[in-house]
């Protein structure tokens, strides 16, 4: 069952259906209950219409014998004195129920001597006690509104379900009587079933209809995304980042969908792109002072007298450098949070220009939170490229702009041309003026100055100093009280 229903497609066209289902089924149900109560109430509506004119007979003083309400052949009739006597009943009325009385034969008629008396005595002792009911009738009157409820009658060998109306009148000689009149039903009950038959033959047409429509509409709305599927399956087994997955033409969530996907492979292609430039790069930096120190152990070898030992112990010492930038980079790379603690930018720019030569600080107590070894090598960076380009002078300022420590380094050198302002920051790049290994270095410290930066949440940048050469602008969230907790 979970792999019948695995798909997007299939649980689509269910979910579809169901809702269909249940919508139909309630809607089914309304129109029965609502086709039935019309038809009850129509029914009722004749049973009252005949009930009530046999109580118009009854009040005008016809006989019981003389009515014609009781000759109908589809409206069995009971009329029930207050005492709930049978007085008369429909000619072929069997059977009934559901009505005041089960009897069907009228009681045997009361003597004149008794009728007189009884009338006599009613008529002698009626009074304003008679009277003191809220629903008193007049003699002559029919009460207004009837009340209804369902039974069965049998009439002439045939037995059918009624709806029934009870109607009282005050009759000027035999006092208040009740009519019982009913209707039949049978229409009702062919009309509903008629109804209940369509709906169960139509409902699951419908539903077969629904599912159908679901499946092809769901169908031809996925096959973007099979497409995009197919063509990413393609794009894992070749390896190659170039390709990219069609783009419907349409502005929905597909075609959303095929555009960020799109977007994730050109960054995708451009990171790796990135890593393996950066793998060359490395390579090429490193044989260079591996293939010098190899040459001087091996002529030291064949010619101890030739060693250059100054030169073996730089070209280590750069080898050592470049290895901990790889090192830095490689870790940056892989995510590494810098640690939470308070930092002094003041102090450390104080400790980053401690002996060095023509350098001037300007510094008030400013505080981040971040890495203090790492922030320390930004500073170091930024000082180790201004004294490679400033003629005489290198100021290091500190101070604060709205919720920003700012650290800037300038010198009074040539400055970086607009172009290669954000090229500089790029690894292993080094501009023209310092392509010298010796002099330049291997184009990292640049390059791992901003990526701690962007750790940090912060921003490096490069324009130009008062002195007209670089000016470098490192800029951190302070970690001031109100600066809640360090980021993570």
């Amino acid at each position: 069952m979970s792999r019948l229903f695995g798909s997007v497609r299939s649980r689509a066209t269910l979910g579809a259906t169901l809702v269909v289902a249940v919508a139909l089924v309630a809607a089914g149900a309304a129109v029965l209950l609502s086709l039935r109560a019309n038809l009850t109430g129509e029914a009722g509506t004749r049973a009252e219409r005949s009930a009530q004119a046999v109580a118009s007979e009854l009040a005008a003083r016809t006989p019981l014998d003389k009515l014609s309400g009781l000759d109908a052949e589809d409206t069995p009739v009971q009329i029930v004195d207050e005492d709930g006597v049978l007085l008369a009943a429909s000619e072929d009325l069997e059977r009934i129920s559901g009505t005041g009385t089960p009897e069907v034969t009228p009681a045997p008629a009361r003597s004149d001597g008794d009728d007189d008396g009884d009338d006599g005595d009613d008529r002698s002792g009626r009074s304003d006690d008679d009277d003191r009911d809220d629903d008193s009738l007049a003699p002559g009157e029919i009460a207004q509104g009837a009340s209804y409820t369902n039974g069965t009658a049998t009439v002439d060998g045939d037995t059918e379900d009624y709806r029934f109306a009870a109607v009282e009148v005050e009759t000027p000689d035999r006092g208040r009587l009740t009519v019982h009149a009913g209707a039949p039903l049978a229409a009702e009950h062919s009309a509903v079933g008629t109804a209940l038959t369509s709906m169960l033959i139509g409902f699951p047409l419908l539903l077969g209809v629904v599912a159908a429509v679901t499946w092809l509409v769901t169908g031809r709305a996925l096959r973007p995304v099979e497409g995009i599927r197919r063509e990413m399956a393609a794009i894992t087994a070749s390896e190659d980042l170039r390709r990219r997955v069609p783009e419907p033409a349409t502005h929905d969530e597909i075609a959303r969908l095929a555009r960020t996907t799109n977007a994730t492979l050109a960054a995708l292609e451009s990171s790796v792109e990135r890593q393996r430039r950066f793998v060359a790069d490395a390579s090429h930096e490193l044989r260079s002072p591996i293939a010098s120190l190899r040459t001087q152990l091996e002529v030291a070898a064949a010619h101890p007298e030739l060693l250059d030992l100054d030169g073996a112990v730089e070209d280590t010492v750069r080898l050592q450098n470049l290895a901990a930038d790889l090192l830095l980079l490689a870790r940056l790379d892989a995510g590494e949070r810098p640690a939470g603690t308070r930092v002094d930018l003041a102090a450390l720019a104080r400790e980053a220009a401690a002996g060095r030569e023509s350098v001037t600080v300007d510094a008030e107590a400013v505080e981040v939170y971040g890495s203090r070894g790492q922030l320390g090598r930004v500073l170091a960076n930024l000082l180790d490229n201004a004294q490679r380009h400033a003629r005489e002078r290198i100021t290091v300022s500190v101070r604060r702009e709205g919720d920003q420590a700012v650290v800037g380094v300038a010198d009074d050198g040539e400055g970086v041309a607009d172009a290669d302002r954000e090229r500089i920051f790029e690894r292993f790049v080094r501009l023209d003026a310092a392509r010298s290994r010796d002099e330049g270095g291997a184009g990292l410290g640049l390059a791992i100055a901003r990526d701690v930066a962007v750790r940090h949440a912060g921003t490096l940048t490069t324009g130009a100093a008062p002195a007209g050469g670089a000016l470098f602008e490192l800029r951190l969230p302070l970690a001031g009280a109100d600066r809640g907790t360090p980021p993570a």
